[in-house]
């Protein structure tokens, strides 16, 4: 069947072309109009031609594929897709601004700016893992911003849905990317593992910060092999006033095996997020490259080369959720926190990549004056830290997997609400208090949190409460269902 020309007038499926506003080496970009629809548009159309490259056409199928499935704001509204079979395009809305290529000239950037960007990044990441989407090209000039500071990722023609035929992996046995940003898994055909999109970040982070590739500018397969096995310098090595907390972050993203790399894109993300709380290691004060002796058993006796199954994208993000342990630390709440910590000991059995957040939230007045220190001059604040300490210390977790937090609110349940939609929280586990009059008027924090939370809720029971009422200590709101 005859293909439409694609020129300034014409009209596809109700969309007027307007002006080509961008002509890649894969696929060219429109403005296009169609009058039921309001917002700005673009039209994406692959290269079909004569001698035009095979793989344009298959990652194109890919886009067309994915696009209509994904929502949320870290991706472009997809409103129609035509197929092959009269005139293959997308159209999806405007994002306005420029991609973060347009700040290549300004590298490097002040490190807490970087930070910053790439922690935006990781959350619209882990928004689009939990959409069974690897995006597999993360890289400045697949990343732009909307007007209110989220990140939007662009260009899916390389990614790999879980629940989808992946094209590419069927099609092609070389693998297709950006050749700085591509993971090592990627070199031997792994196209199912959400951690390569935390290298790829690790490599942009790297960048922006120092100003240099990790692992140079090499296109050549060969050339990029070496990163199955060689390290990059530290960042440190080339800046010596570069923070240890992130130097800890990128070489953690940049790890060879993903297996040490963050489990996840909200772990990553919230890490960004609070950097005073970023347990360090070896990685943080790092000078120099592995030696050589190391790197000759990575190439010789590497685990990236041992046969792997088939992963389960769902189920790898569900074995490492951030959870969050509201608690109150007053003396009169012993008996439901321990409560608390019996549900949070089940949790965390079951899950080892898991991060837990403790929160307590100290409670401001609404037009009192409130005081920093208590009647023994000690400061709130920090007693309530060491007493969250304390009380995640029978948990016997890693340095890595704890953080502790003190939210000053005069609203509670906002604020807890608020700390976990900002830090992707998967779970909050928290208290119920016994019934009085006055939480029978105004409504419970523990009962605001589970009608309002967009993530599974845990309300925990003292014991005395539970056996009055004859159920278990806990009761569980999955996420979106009514309490």
């Amino acid at each position: 069947m005859a293909k439409h020309s694609i020129q300034p007038g014409a009209v596809i499926d109700g969309f007027t072309i307007g002006e080509c506003v961008h002509s890649g080496g894969m696929a060219t970009l429109w403005t296009v109009t169609r009058p039921d629809i309001a917002a700005p548009l673009l039209m994406k159309v692959p290269r079909v031609s004569e001698g035009e490259d095979p793989a344009a056409i298959v990652s194109f199928e890919m886009e067309q594929m994915i696009l209509p499935r994904l929502s949320g704001p870290h991706v472009p509204a997809c409103f129609a897709a035509g197929d092959f079979m009269r005139q293959a395009y997308v159209v999806i809305e405007v994002i306005p601004g420029t991609t973060l290529y347009s700040r290549l000239g300004e590298l490097p950037l002040p490190c807490e700016e970087a930070a910053a960007i790439a922690g935006k990044i990781a959350t619209a990441l882990a928004d689009l893992h939990r959409q069974n989407v690897i995006h597999h090209d993360i890289k400045p000039s697949s990343i732009m911003f909307r007007p209110t500071g989220e990140a939007v990722l662009i260009d899916f023609g390389l990614s790999h849905h879980n629940q989808l035929p992946d094209l590419l992996q069927e099609e092609f046995r070389i693998p297709y990317g950006t050749a700085p940003y591509m993971a090592p898994e990627r070199l031997l055909g792994v196209r199912d593992d959400p951690r390569s999109d935390l290298f790829s970040l690790g490599v942009l982070l790297y960048f922006f910060t120092t100003g240099v590739r990790p692992f140079g500018e090499s296109e050549t397969l060969r050339g990029m092999r070496r990163r199955l096995w060689r390290d990059p310098y530290p960042p440190r090595k080339l800046k010596a006033d570069y923070p240890p907390w992130l130097q800890e972050v990128v070489l953690r993203c940049l790890e060879i095996d993903p297996v040490w790399r963050y489990p996840t894109a909200s772990q990553l993300a919230f890490e960004l997020a609070h950097p005073d709380q970023i347990k360090l290691t070896g990685r943080a004060e790092r000078l120099n490259r592995d030696p050589i002796s190391t790197v000759w058993r990575r190439r010789f006796n590497g685990n990236l080369t041992q046969q792997r199954g088939k992963s389960d994208l769902a189920a790898q993000l569900a074995s490492g959720p951030i959870v969050t342990i509201a608690l109150d630390v007053s003396e009169e709440s012993r008996e439901l926190n321990d409560a608390l910590r019996v549900t949070a000991e089940r949790i965390l059995a079951t899950l080892p990549a898991a991060r837990l957040a403790c929160l307590n939230v100290l409670k401001l007045g609404r037009v009192t004056i409130d005081r920093t220190l208590d009647e023994a001059g000690n400061n709130k604040h920090v007693d309530r830290l060491v007493a969250l300490r304390h009380w995640a210390s029978p948990l016997k977790l890693d340095e890595n997997r704890l953080t502790v937090h003190v939210l000053e609110a005069i609203d509670p349940a906002a604020a807890i609400l608020e700390f976990a939609e900002a830090n992707n929280v998967d779970h909050i586990v928290i208290g119920a208090r016994q019934s009085s009059l006055r939480r029978t008027l105004l409504g419970s924090v523990s009962a605001k949190v589970a009608a309002e939370a967009a993530c599974t809720v845990t309300v925990v029971r003292p014991p005395r409460l539970a056996s009055l009422h004859e159920q278990a200590p806990a009761t569980e709101r999955p996420a979106a269902a009514k309490v």
